[in-house]
């Protein structure tokens, strides 16, 4: 006679979390078997990062039952969730930017020598060990955690969660782990989950790219306004039933129609170098135009933006932009000036200012115009934020007084695009700009780039994501080590032609 089957390693029953009198999650389950993936999906604000929370230890639920193993847990603490083998890999990062790899991987947990001192150089040898052994070697153990690319700090985050005396995880929970993933490194991050499944971890994914979704999971649960309203696999749904879910209705069309009328060059880059990091670029970006950027970590997109922009020197070349006189910008200050804007791929880092309101947030890049005499103009700003808020339907309605970090994901994003296009720029580049943003939010900001190219602005969207950057450009430009490996027509180019030119095996 055979035994009881086992229980589920996670059992999630009936979870309710209110904040005061507002009620979060509606009685949410969640099981999960061993070697199971579980993906749940739902609209920025459905509850996902409540959730998340509460798993994680960070949060306590309102009522409910979370129990591992055929047992009740309570997680009262981040620390406890560790300590019943439950870690979390959130969308934002908790690299220390000042400690290396090796240290931040290693922390409390260092290899020492007699008499007590830490031994560097087995320290750094088993960091890398631990990278390698999870796809992720290329990444030195010895760089300063905020001297990576914000790609990079995510798979460290990652090798983070799994690095522990205690060993592997009974549960992992991964936050929109490969928003800023492409190529070799989007592999190594699948191949490291199905590893885990095989070794009979349960997997919580969470993730806005649903192509990833139902190549990934054994289950579906899709989340709405803190209720699940859905629990499949991917053999009986796709994309668009998941997103009608999601919303409520019907999808619209993802990606707008393509432009065709191309006006005058606004931004010149001729022979632009960084010892490092790029050499030799060169590239224009002209009005009525969204110009795709693509590269796999490492290739130098992100520092390629931030020198266009004068958020770092660069060493030889020329960056011109319609009507300014000077050859490079020494400032952002300079860049602003001469109609540049970009927002970052970190937005809580580089694009944001958590501790403000949104109000306040919106503001930051008119300041020195929005004045009356000496004093800021109140009045101005708060009229400007409120337009904006009003133009790219920024949540919830009382959110300009609200601190921008209680705003979600795609709200927060929307922000920072306000910010910007406070400034009226002519040139806009952006990197990364549906980072951990829900799909239906995206379509808002595909559109709103749209309109932004038929207006006459020239727009760079830089996209680790190969299904974007070629449904919602015109143009795409491959980085490979450093250098403008390839310039391709949009409609006319297969994701695995863009790839093959990222990795150097282009026929």
């Amino acid at each position: 006679m055979s035994g009881a089957p086992a229980p589920p390693v996670l059992d999630v029953r009936g979870v309710h979390k209110s904040y005061g009198g507002t009620k979060v999650l509606h009685g949410v389950n969640l099981t999960g078997h061993a070697g199971d993936v579980l993906a749940v999906v739902g609209a920025n604000g459905a509850g996902k990062s409540t959730l998340i929370k509460i798993l994680a230890g960070a949060e306590r639920m309102s009522s409910g039952e979370l129990r591992l193993d055929g047992k009740a847990v309570a997680l009262r603490s981040p620390h406890d969730a560790h300590t019943h083998g439950i870690r979390t890999v959130h969308q934002e990062l908790t690299l220390v930017p000042e400690l290396s790899v090796t240290e931040n991987l290693l922390m409390g947990h260092y290899p020492r020598m007699l008499g007590g001192l830490i031994n560097w150089r087995a320290a750094h040898a088993r960091a890398r060990v631990l990278l390698e052994g999870i796809g992720y070697g290329a990444i030195d153990p010895r760089t300063k955690a905020g001297g990576l690319t914000v790609a990079r700090q995510q798979m460290v985050e990652i090798a983070k969660a799994l690095v522990d005396e205690s060993g592997e995880p009974r549960v992992l929970v991964l936050d929109e782990p490969s928003a800023v993933l492409a190529g070799a490194d989007l592999d190594a991050l699948f191949t490291l989950i199905r590893r885990l499944q095989e070794r009979g971890v349960v997997i919580v994914y969470v993730s806005h790219r649903l192509a990833e979704v139902t190549e990934l999971a054994t289950t579906i649960v899709v989340i709405k306004d803190g209720r699940v309203v859905a629990e499949t696999t991917p053999r009986h749904t796709d994309e668009n039933e998941m997103i009608r879910l999601m919303a409520g209705r019907r999808p619209q069309q993802l990606y707008p129609d393509r432009r065709t009328d191309v006006g005058p060059e606004l931004l010149s880059v001729q022979g632009l170098g960084r010892p490092g990091e790029f050499d030799d670029v060169s590239f224009a970006l002209r009005a009525g135009e969204i110009t795709g950027l693509f590269g796999l970590v490492g290739s130098g997109r992100s520092e390629l933006a931030h020198c266009v922009f004068g958020a770092r020197p660069a060493a030889e070349g020329t960056i011109r932009a319609e009507g300014s006189r000077t050859d490079r910008f020494r400032s952002p200050r300079d860049a602003i000036g001469a109609g540049l804007a970009l927002v970052t791929e970190d937005r809580k880092r580089t694009g944001l200012v958590l501790g403000l309101s949104t109000e306040d947030n919106i503001g930051l890049t008119t300041l020195r115009t929005a004045t009356r005499g000496p004093l800021v103009d109140t009045a101005r700003r708060r009229r400007d934020a409120l337009a904006m808020t009003d133009r790219l339907d920024i949540r919830p309605a009382h959110s300009l007084r609200l601190p921008v970090r209680l705003l979600s994901g795609g709200n927060q994003q929307k922000a920072v695009l306000a910010k910007w296009l406070l400034t009226s720029p002519r040139v806009l580049l952006l990197d990364e700009p549906t980072r951990g943003v829900d799909m239906a939010t995206r379509v808002e900001i595909y559109r709103m780039l749209d309109e932004l190219a038929r207006g006459g602005m020239a727009v760079l969207l830089i996209s680790s994501d190969l299904t974007e950057v070629l449904g919602a450009t015109d143009r795409v430009l491959v980085m490979r080590e450093g250098r403008i490996a390839a310039e391709l027509p949009s409609d006319r180019t297969s994701e695995d032609t863009v790839l093959a030119h990222a990795i150097g095996h282009a026929a």
